[in-house]
């Protein structure tokens, strides 16, 4: 009996003590992490990357200079060569002796660097069109083509005329040679200019080929050098269609890095309306399915 009651007795007290300790918590559960904000989303541009490359890079910057400093090196033998002249038989339509020296470049991307423009049209998820553009040249803040302005000061020293042969309207001849003198490059004269428009007689132009204009500097002078960004600134591109664009070079290959001098401009040109059929009417969608189409793996 005795030891029936210390049983009871021990099993009383144990109850007691248990019910006296503390019962510890459960752990706190880990709070779930927050989704992150998301980030505004940022239109897309075709043109967003050769924008940046042209504005921001070390390599474009490079690119343009190995050009100047490559056809400056070879500035005195072309004077010296009374033969050497840089326009196809097409254009040179009178003969080159007695002629005065000159050099034809292009000015937009050529001479000048319009990214700023470029940049517009990306915030804006805009377009070309001729009353922005025409906005834009007026405010004659362009800056200068890595390398331009010490080839240009160059030529000059040597007699040698620059002739700006540009797609730009004609009657933005002054404000651009403004725009080019601020810049660093040689003054130059109203008959330095020609521009888009400019009467040449003798040849009717066809829209915005150049072909009237370089022959009219043809009968003026020997031409040593063309600089441009566009194919078109050196032939005349009656089919812009991708097969007919590479034949214009053909017999005029050597003269590339010679007597033509081409400066890399992957933010706009004929090259990319040769991909799309040369139908700019079609949508932003049709012209980018037809350029992954002409991609080639």
């Amino acid at each position: 009996m005795t030891r029936l009651r210390s049983a009871a007795l021990v099993l009383a007290l144990s109850a007691a003590l248990a019910g006296c300790q503390t019962v510890a918590e459960a752990p706190a559960a880990t709070p779930m992490p927050k989704p992150a904000a998301s980030e505004p989303a940022v239109p897309a541009h075709d043109n967003l990357n050769a924008t940046a490359w042209v504005q921001s890079s070390v390599e474009a910057r490079m690119a343009h200079r190995q050009a100047w400093r490559s056809a400056e090196r070879l500035l005195d033998a072309a004077l010296a060569d009374a033969s050497w002249d840089a326009l196809t038989p097409n254009d040179r339509v009178a003969p080159v002796a007695g002629l005065p020296p000159a050099i034809i470049v292009d000015v937009d991307e050529t001479v000048l660097d319009n990214s700023p423009y470029q940049v517009r049209l990306i915030r804006e998820d805009g377009s070309f069109d001729d009353a922005t553009w025409n906005a834009w040249v007026d405010e004659a803040r362009a800056t200068a083509v890595a390398g331009a302005p010490e080839f240009a000061q160059a030529a000059a020293k040597r007699g040698i005329t620059m002739i700006y042969l540009t797609n730009r309207e004609h009657a933005k001849s002054a404000v651009t040679r403004r725009n080019l003198e601020a810049v660093g490059f040689p003054p130059a004269a109203e008959s330095q200019f020609l521009g888009l428009g400019v009467e040449t007689p003798g040849c009717v132009p066809k829209g915005s080929d150049k072909g009237c204009r370089r022959q009219f500097v043809a009968r003026r002078y020997r031409v040593l050098m063309q600089f441009g960004d566009q194919l078109g600134d050196f032939v005349s591109v009656a089919d812009n269609g991708l097969e007919a664009r590479a034949t214009q070079l053909q017999g005029f290959d050597a003269w590339v890095g010679q007597r033509w001098f081409m400066l890399a401009n992957p933010s706009y040109g004929s090259w990319e309306s040769s991909l799309y059929g040369n139908d700019r009417s079609l949508s932003r969608d049709a012209q980018r399915a037809a350029k992954r189409a002409a991609l080639r793996d």
